[in-house]
């Protein structure tokens, strides 16, 4: 699993983003439990990275929702 710096993320297709965000939600998920279970995760700074790959998709999401919304609504004041 790769992570993203956000002008890659910006370059992924709504779909792609989405199918990435699901699969670094999963892991995780993953590197949680190994924790949780007492385990250490091989690389600890991982979870970190992962946390702040997710917070990277969500904001371009969230940006492009924000564009969307402020493109229909016209100049009016």
């Amino acid at each position: 699993m790769s992570l993203f710096r956000i002008e890659e993320i910006r370059r992924m297709s709504e779909k792609e983003r989405n199918e990435e965000l699901e699969s670094l939600t999963k892991e995780l998920l993953r590197e949680r439990g190994i924790i949780a279970t007492g385990g250490s995760p091989d690389n600890p700074g991982r979870v970190g990275e992962i946390r702040r790959t997710i917070a990277r998709i969500k904001t371009v999401q969230r940006e492009e929702q924000r564009g969307a919304a402020m493109a229909g609504r016209g100049t009016r004041r």
